[in-house]
């Protein structure tokens, strides 16, 4: 399988890596109310039920365990409702991003997320997972944009939280509760979101930077300044993304998106307010920006070599979390999220993660890639600290049987 650019996407059921899926059942529900059914009958016979859209993650989280039924939500694919007028959609879990925002552009509106993978990756996927790409600078995460979901549970029932409109208060947030949860809680039938208007011209200025503290300088620098990019990324993997940029140890991307003339004044004023700590500073439109963009989405992805870790940081500890990391990272510069490329054999990428666990600028490590030996001997999400029996409880509540996603969640 691969995905419209050419990049090999994994295949959920020939990949034997994970948990027992070679004789496990297809499931391919194509309603809601089938979703339901077939979580009620998985639990009534205590079967384990692997949750899957288009498998680009399905090496993320911890090793499946027993898996008796792989439940395919592709056939829940549909755009149910577009409110354009509101600037709000409802989607099936099925739905890829990419066919979503074709169908939203129609109305000149978008769901600006970007996750790696995004032109394969379905929606119910990256709400599972809160999968988010250099766009979270300005729009935020996928639970920041859903204002509403419908859920499967194991009890077979469908139910509903949150409306379709961006400023409602109908029942508990059950939305951001699920997102994030790897499908462990309940499946997600459907999610409505909030839509932006599609910008109306973009250009990024590209920055190749010799050392970290250069890099501090600038990310120092944006953040006090008046600019409002919609991405602010930086990337040590300089030699993957150009050749023409061998010095450098980091790349920055600032992309703005806006009116004509407000894109340009506002590369000017970037490129005048950052040119003394870059090697090289180049502005970068049209089919370029878009490989460009492309190409730094899967620079991390690319060589299957180590380990890739999710983590948070202080932006203004950059240096010290570039030491810390090895200089093997890509993310939000502002935000302070991103991946991390964790090398060396099984012992070497431990002690480096729990190195990272331990420091006091990197928060939230989270194995995202990696061996299943790394996964057995390494707990793939941090602790939940007092947090746990809020967890457990909620496990209890929604999936007693233990049933759904084959333990693959941090619940």
């Amino acid at each position: 399988m691969t995905g419209t650019n050419g990049e090999p996407i994994p295949d959920p059921v020939a990949n034997r890596a994970h948990g027992s899926m070679a004789d496990a059942e297809l499931l391919e529900p194509e309603s809601g109310i089938d979703v339901a059914a077939a979580l009620r009958r998985a639990a009534d016979a205590r079967r384990s039920v692997l949750i899957r859209g288009a498998g680009t993650k399905l090496d993320w989280g911890r090793p499946a365990a027993r898996v008796d039924a792989v439940l395919d939500m592709r056939g829940l694919n549909r755009l149910r409702s577009h409110e354009h007028g509101d600037m709000t959609a409802t989607v099936e879990a099925g739905a890829t991003l990419a066919d979503t925002n074709r169908a939203l552009a129609r109305h000149g509106q978008w769901l600006p997320l970007d996750p790696p993978h995004a032109d394969a990756a379905t929606i119910g996927g990256i709400l599972a997972t809160n999968d988010s790409g250099p766009l979270r600078h300005r729009y935020g995460t996928p639970r920041d944009l859903l204002i509403g979901v419908e859920l499967a549970t194991t009890d077979g029932v469908l139910a509903k939280a949150g409306g379709r409109v961006v400023k409602n208060v109908a029942g508990y947030d059950l939305g951001k509760l699920i997102t994030g949860s790897f499908g462990s809680l309940a499946a997600i039938v459907s999610a409505t979101f909030k839509l932006s208007p599609i910008p109306a011209a973009s250009k990024t200025l590209r920055l190749d930077v010799a050392d970290a503290r250069a890099l501090a300088a600038i990310v120092r620098a944006v953040m006090a300044s008046q600019l409002e990019p919609i991405a602010f990324e930086i990337s040590s993997f300089v030699s993957v993304i150009a050749s023409d940029a061998a010095s450098s140890a980091f790349r920055v991307l600032l992309q703005f998106a806006s009116l004509p003339a407000v894109v340009d004044a506002q590369i000017e004023r970037a490129a005048t307010l950052v040119r003394a700590a870059a090697i090289q500073v180049a502005i970068v439109d049209g089919g370029a920006e878009l490989a460009l963009w492309r190409d730094h989405a899967l620079a991390m992805w690319r060589e299957r070599v180590g380990a890739i870790v999710r983590a948070s940081w202080l932006p203004a500890s950059i240096e010290a979390v570039t030491a810390a990391a090895g200089g093997e990272l890509a993310g939000r510069a502002a935000v302070g999220a991103g991946g991390i490329r964790v090398a060396g054999d099984t012992d070497a990428q431990i002690r480096t993660i729990e190195r990272l666990r331990a420091s006091r600028d990197i928060g939230n490590v989270v194995i995202v890639r990696g061996s299943s030996a790394l996964k057995q001997r390494v707990y793939v999400w941090p602790p939940h600290g007092d947090r746990q029996p809020i967890f457990d409880a909620l496990k209890r509540a929604l999936d007693p049987h233990n049933v759904l996603n084959a333990g693959r969640g941090p619940v």
